[in-house]
């Protein structure tokens, strides 16, 4: 089976330049004056065992002033990390030639739909460039992980495609080892978290689904940095670009709908190593209600359609499907309340402010009119139509020019 591993690598302006309004918002984009992880992750390829795969490096920059040298800066580091795998570059520069090919072959009306920014736009484009290559299976990976199981890829071909207690198994999704070699989450626990249960929720999920078995189970979460997809499901179904952080659970969504069940093999590990996230306590829980908020909204807005399942937050339980109930708003603010208080015992009154501002961001996106169900309906007819343009070989051929191979 063809494979394709696909690794989106996020930059930013050089470390001394401050980031503007407008940029778009990355939990660590490195700057273009230093060499962050890719490097290293490249480097962890060489133990695996099976390298019978093409390499996809997406360089994607957070504003537009700094996409050349990004793309420069990737570069120099591919052609510095020799990697036993065909290797292919893809930046800014490659999306617009791929935007002009549309236009030129029928396909101008769907361009909207590859896109290098924000976390779901970038998702597509891993699924959108495995596809291009031609490819039956898609692997996603982080920058900021490490391999160390010589079987990786072996474990994540094993059911991929397969039909097994009459389930497709069109997804399959692998965990993260912490740093400290666990896949449970060490926080420090705060006042603010007893009503914001989030990582004990997560723990929660992860002890039924990775710390027991079957190897091989469905599962309400998924890893957005350690997931195999089958082409059966990337030509089906997009990550939905409304849902700006959390796309990877609201793919499982997304997938449940649409009638499949997405997998977690509990061997299909990779070691997760972050760099710090450089946003404050406030900021991070504002992209959470904005995720679960926007989640719930497309669960609330479901109707019956022919070939599509109706998803309930109970069946996503515990995690995320405890944040994604009636309850959703009165766990912000009980939360918000309290980590407000802590910022002004601190004296840092404009931290308070804004924490107590996402309680009302909260009850102002529960209260949106715009149906996000059917707009995502309408969002996966124009990505299958795409995909069926794209499939053409004469398409095929002149997108799989574009891309810059380095060997």
């Amino acid at each position: 089976m063809k494979t394709t591993m696909v690794i989106p690598s996020y930059w930013r302006r050089e470390k001394a330049l401050e980031t503007k309004e407008n940029d778009t918002n990355y939990d660590h984009p490195t700057p273009v004056d230093e060499d962050g992880t890719l490097a290293r992750a490249l480097e962890s390829i060489s133990i695996l065992d099976d390298k019978d795969f093409d390499l996809v490096i997406i360089a994607v920059s957070n504003a537009p002033d700094v996409e050349a040298q990004v793309e420069q800066k990737v570069g120099e580091i591919l052609s510095a990390t020799p990697v036993d795998v065909p290797v292919y570059l893809f930046s800014h520069s490659h999306l617009q030639h791929m935007h002009f090919c549309l236009k030129e072959t029928g396909g101008e009306e769907y361009k909207h739909l590859l896109k290098l920014s924000g976390y779901s736009n970038i998702r597509n484009m891993c699924l959108f460039l495995p596809h291009v290559l031609d490819s039956e299976i898609a692997v996603l990976i982080d920058d900021d992980e490490i391999f160390e199981d010589p079987q990786f890829i072996r474990r994540a071909r094993e059911f991929i495609g397969k039909t097994i207690d009459s389930d497709f198994v069109g997804a399959v999704a692998g965990y993260y080892l912490q740093p400290d070699g666990d896949w449970l989450l060490r926080r420090e626990k705060k006042p603010w978290m007893r009503h914001w249960d989030k990582f004990d929720r997560m723990n929660e999920a992860f002890e039924q689904i990775i710390g027991h078995e079957p190897r091989l189970k469905e599962t309400p979460f998924v890893f957005g940095g350690n997931m195999v997809i089958h082409r059966e499901i990337f030509r089906l179904i997009p990550f939905d670009p409304a849902v700006t952080r959390g796309e990877d659970i609201d793919y499982l969504i997304n997938m449940r709908m649409y009638g499949y069940k997405l997998f977690l093999d509990n061997t299909l590990a990779i070691k997760h190593l972050p760099p710090p996230k450089p946003h404050p306590t406030w900021k991070q829980f504002r992209e959470d209600i904005y995720r679960f908020v926007r989640e719930r909204a497309k669960l609330r807005f479901q109707e019956p359609l022919p070939g599509m399942v109706t998803v309930t937050a109970e069946e996503l339980d515990p995690y995320p499907g405890m944040f994604l109930k009636d309850d959703l708003e009165q766990k912000v603010t009980d939360a918000c309340q309290i980590l407000a208080d802590t910022y002004r015992n601190d004296g840092n009154e404009e931290y308070a402010i804004e924490t107590l501002h996402n309680i009302e961001i909260a009850r102002t996106e529960a209260t949106s009119k715009e149906n996000s169900f059917l707009r995502f309906v309408e969002l996966q007819h124009q990505w299958y139509k795409m995909m069926q343009i794209s499939a053409r070989e004469d398409v095929r051929r002149k997108l799989q020019e574009i891309l810059t191979l380095h060997i």
